[in-house]
C-alpha cells in the first residue's frame, strides 16, 4: 500500500480451537487461543507466492528492499510457541494473516524496573504533526518537561509561522509522512531560512525515511514513531546543549 494507500485492520479476540481445525494445523492443540488478525487492502498475492512466503530467502521486494527472512522468523516464533499463522489472499483484493497462540490463564508475577529519570529543559520548540491527536499529546509531553510549546497540524502553516519568526524557536521536531509538504521538505525549507535550527525527524514508516536518510539530509536527529517522554527529552537535551557549545 505503500504508493497508493490503504487500510491497515489489526485485530485481537478469543478463540476456542476446535479439534478439526487443529488437525489442518498440527502445532495447534484444541482448546483457548488468541487470534490476531492483521488485514490490508493492498495488491494481493498469487498462490504461487502465498505457497512460499514462509521460505527463508524468499522475495518478491527489489534487491535492497527485503531478505526474505521477516515472514520466515515470524513463522518459527509462534510454531515454537505452539501456535500457527494462516494467509489468505486474492490479487487485486488485499491480504489477511490470523496468527493463533495458546491462551494461558495462569497469573504472571509482575516485575517492576525502576524508570529512568526524564531529561527536563528550558525552551521553545515548534512541534508539527498533521494528526491532530499527536500533534496534542506530544505538546503535552514537551511541556510536562519543562518546554514551551508550539503545536501545529500543517507543514505549510508551519513554515509560515517559523518564517514570520525564525528566531522564536530553538528546536524544531516534525513528522515525515504529511500531506502537500513532508518533514523532510520542511526541514529544507526551513534550513534555508535560519542554518543553525536543530531538527528532529519522526516517522513511523522506516521504508521511507530511516536514520541513515535523515542524516544525509542534514536532519539532527531521528526517532521513529511512538517516541517516548524519555528519547524524546533526551534527544532535545543533547541537541540544545551542542547548540549551546557551537
Amino acid at each position: 500500500m505503500r504508493e497508493t494507500g490503504g487500510i491497515l485492520d489489526i485485530r485481537l479476540d478469543a478463540v476456542e480451537v476446535g479439534e478439526t481445525f487443529a488437525r489442518q494445523h498440527p502445532t495447534l492443540s484444541p482448546g483457548p487461543h488468541l487470534r490476531l488478525t492483521i488485514q490490508d487492502t493492498g495488491h494481493g498475492m498469487t498462490p504461487e507466492v502465498i505457497d512460499r512466503i514462509f521460505e527463508p530467502y524468499y522475495t518478491t521486494k527489489e534487491v535492497g528492499q527485503g531478505t526474505g527472512m521477516g515472514l520466515a522468523i515470524v513463522h518459527g516464533i509462534v510454531t515454537n510457541h505452539n501456535g500457527a499463522i494462516t494467509v489468505q489472499s486474492t490479487l487485486g483484493g488485499g491480504t489477511t494473516f490470523e496468527v493463533y497462540l495458546p491462551r494461558h490463564d495462569e497469573e504472571v508475577e509482575r516485575i517492576d524496573c525502576p524508570e529512568a529519570p526524564l531529561s527536563s529543559g528550558t525552551g521553545s520548540i515548534l512541534f508539527v504533526d498533521d494528526e491532530e491527536t499527536l500533534a496534542l499529546l506530544g505538546r503535552e509531553m514537551l511541556r510536562s518537561l519543562g518546554y514551551d510549546v508550539t503545536a501545529m497540524m500543517s507543514s505549510i502553516d508551519a513554515l509560515e509561522v517559523f518564517r514570520h519568526a525564525p528566531h522564536r524557536f530553538d528546536l524544531v521536531i516534525t513528522d515525515q509522512t504529511m500531506p502537500h509538504m513532508t518533514g523532510e521538505m520542511l526541514a529544507c525549507k526551513l534550513r534555508q531560512i535560519r542554518p543553525d535550527i536543530p531538527i528532529i525527524l519522526c516517522t513511523g514508516f522506516s521504508c521511507i525515511m530511516d536514520a541513515e536518510k535523515a542524516e544525509a539530509q542534514d536532519i539532527d536527529a531521528f526517532l521513529m514513531k511512538p517516541a517516548t517522554a524519555y528519547d524524546l527529552g533526551a534527544t532535545i537535551q543533547q541537541l540544545l546543549a551542542e547548540q549551546t557549545v557551537d
